[in-house]
């Protein structure tokens, strides 16, 4: 048999449409069973299931390192074109600002119509994630009150700085700068833990490294590791080095980040395995076994996954709002009874897959039609291409990143 073997960077990648949808569910799953109902007492398999989908928050993780590549080979690929910073970023607003602004709106009227029971969402929130500062708000003396955003804010301060690094420095002081990331924000979670402080918490500077990761790989696939044998060696130990570093330091609290060590060093661990896990997913996804890695299911739920992250916990509060009507105290209805947990998480998803769905389709592929005629792609970006969906990180992100820039 003929052995297929495309290159690893072309104008599409779809393979990572799948990893992107993966990112996605594990996030849905998350909020929908692990997150709320996670200590519940539930007979043993219910409870073994909750318990499964305790770690789906490493789900932005993924969408980081995502992120990070495609958005850094975007930006590598049309350095040199004369309108680099408006192309990019009119690009960028048409993907990312329609839908996140429409959602803002709705956040900001939605808890005044009594759909929403338990969240109250004040002015000074929607005012801060506005100017995406949904990652900081307590500095302002804000509550965080609508968890999903954080992560966007952190994309979108990379989305602006970047850009101005890839496109002053030289490859090799780009990568020191992705480098220098990797390095330095394990670095300030420790200070951060030293000191009392929330070490685990969504600010830029304790999360960028995930972003700069991806970056790295970026920037080297478009060199050193365009060879398949030295992408395949370096996906290997990325892989291996992070399972190792998790399955021996386990002992010393890594794994459950309850210690200064696993606080540090966990984030790192599971970046370093999506690096690994991403550039697995560009071998196989050219090679005779790409069917593996391009499933449609889950480039489906990678195309919506921008609009899904936004509204899926909008969904779950709707839910939980109609609940009431039929229980005295939905809450311990629901904590006692697998069967009603997974009614309520059905309807929510289906809810929420929807609405992203009709989003995409009605609302912001129309915006995305005006990329070309705003700030065409001419030339060739030959490298992230249309990734297959919107946004390669998770349309654009957390998707956002839209591969086709």
């Amino acid at each position: 048999m003929e052995r297929i073997q495309e290159k690893l960077i072309r104008s599409a990648m779809p393979e990572l449409d799948t990893l992107r949808g993966l990112a996605i569910l594990l996030v849905l799953f998350f909020h929908g069973f692990g997150f709320q109902f996670g200590t519940a007492h539930l007979p043993r398999l219910a409870h073994l299931f909750v318990v499964a989908t305790e770690p789906g928050w490493i789900g932005v993780n993924l969408f980081f390192v995502l992120s990070g590549f495609l958005i850094t080979g975007i930006l590598l690929d049309s350095r040199n074109h004369p309108q680099y910073y408006r192309r990019f970023y009119v690009r960028r607003a048409l993907r990312i600002l329609p839908a996140y602004y429409g959602f803002l709106l709705l956040l900001a009227v939605a808890p005044g119509t009594g759909w929403l029971d338990h969240r109250q969402v004040s002015w000074q929130f929607i005012g801060l994630s506005f100017v995406y500062l949904s990652n900081v708000t307590n500095f302002f003396g804000v509550a965080m009150q609508y968890g999903a955003l954080w992560s966007l804010a952190v994309e979108e301060h990379f989305y602006l700085a970047w850009p101005f690094v890839v496109r002053s420095l030289s490859r090799r002081a780009v990568a020191i700068c992705a480098l220098s990331m990797v390095l330095i924000c394990p670095v300030l979670r420790a200070i951060a833990f030293r000191r009392g402080a929330e070490y685990g918490a969504g600010y830029t500077w304790l999360v960028a490294d995930g972003l700069a990761i991806g970056s790295l790989l970026g920037l080297f696939s478009r060199g050193w590791l365009a060879d398949r044998k030295r992408m395949k060696w370096a996906s290997i130990f990325c892989i291996g080095a992070a399972i190792a570093l998790l399955g021996f330091g386990t002992p010393f609290g890594i794994l459950l980040s309850r210690t200064e060590l696993g606080g540090v060093l966990r984030p790192s661990a599971l970046n370093l395995f999506f690096a690994g896990a991403l550039g697995s997913a560009l071998l196989i996804g050219t090679g005779n076994l790409k069917w593996t890695v391009q499933r449609p299911l889950l480039q489906f739920f990678g195309r919506i996954s921008y609009g899904l992250y936004l509204f899926h916990m909008l969904a779950f509060d709707f839910v939980d709002h109609l609940l009431g009507f039929y229980f005295h105290d939905p809450w311990s209805a629901i904590r006692d009874n697998f069967a009603l947990m997974c009614l309520r998480f059905a309807i929510a998803a289906t809810l929420a897959t929807t609405t992203a769905a009709l989003s995409r389709k009605y609302f912001e592929d129309w915006f995305l039609c005006l990329k070309e005629r705003c700030a065409p792609m001419a030339g060739n970006p030959s490298a992230t291409g249309r990734a297959a969906l919107r946004p390669p990180a998770i349309n654009s992100t957390l998707g956002l990143v839209d591969v086709k820039g």
